[in-house]
C-alpha cells in the first residue's frame, strides 16, 4: 500500500490497529492518528543507511549490539517512529514492534526534511528515553547529536557512545559517499 500524503490541516484518521495491521511501502511514521511519510529513497540516504547498518553488524559482537533498519518503534501510546537505523544492546528483548528505548536512534537527513517536523521526531526519541540520538546530514557531510538540551554539532569527527567501544569515524563514513 502506498503511503498517504501528510496534510497540514485536518489529517486523515487512522487507528493504531489499522497502522499496525498494514504494510506501507516505504514504511511510514504514525503520529496521533495520521501517517507521516519518511524521506527515503535517495542514493546518499540509502548508502549511509546501509553503511551504518554494516558497521554495526560487523562489530556487533565486539560492541554488544544489534542494528536494525526501519523497525517500528512505539515512542508513545499513539506514536510510532521508524528510525533509519536503530541499535539495540545485544541482550535487549526481541520485539516485533520496539517498545523499549534502543541504545542509539540514527536519522539520516534528506533534502526534503523540514526542521520543525524533524524536531518533533527528536523530541519523541528523547521523551521515549533514547540516550544516543545521531543525526547525519549527507549534503553537508556533518553529524549532530540530540538530547533533552537540544541538537549539538559533532566537532570531534566521530560519533561515540560513552562507556562503550562504539566509534564511527565521520571522515571514513563520508568517504564512502565520494
Amino acid at each position: 500500500m502506498a503511503t498517504l500524503p501528510v496534510y497540514e490541516s485536518e489529517p486523515p484518521s487512522v487507528t493504531v490497529e489499522e497502522y499496525l495491521g498494514t504494510v506501507y511501502e516505504p514504511e511510514c511514521d504514525y503520529v496521533d492518528g495520521r501517517l507521516e511519510e519518511r524521506n527515503v529513497g535517495e542514493y546518499d540516504h540509502a548508502l549511509l543507511q546501509t553503511l551504518l547498518a554494516h558497521i554495526f553488524m560487523t562489530n556487533r559482537k565486539e560492541w554488544g549490539v544489534l542494528p536494525l533498519t526501519g523497525l517500528r518503534t512505539q515512542v508513545k501510546l499513539t506514536r510510532f517512529r521508524c528510525p533509519d537505523v536503530l541499535v539495540q544492546r545485544a541482550n535487549a528483548p526481541r520485539e516485533h514492534i520496539l517498545t523499549h528505548p534502543p541504545l542509539i536512534a540514527i536519522e539520516i537527513l534528506s533534502p526534503e526534511d523540514r526542521m520543525s517536523r524533524f524536531r518533533v521526531k527528536i523530541d519523541d526519541y528523547v521523551a521515549f528515553g533514547v540516550e544516543n540520538i545521531w543525526i547525519i546530514d549527507p549534503a553537508t557531510r556533518s553529524a549532530m547529536t540530540a538530547d533533552r538540551f537540544g541538537i549539538h554539532p559533532v566537532e570531534s569527527g566521530e560519533l561515540t557512545v560513552a562507556g562503550t567501544p562504539i566509534r564511527v569515524v565521520l571522515d571514513e563514513l563520508f568517504a564512502e559517499l565520494d
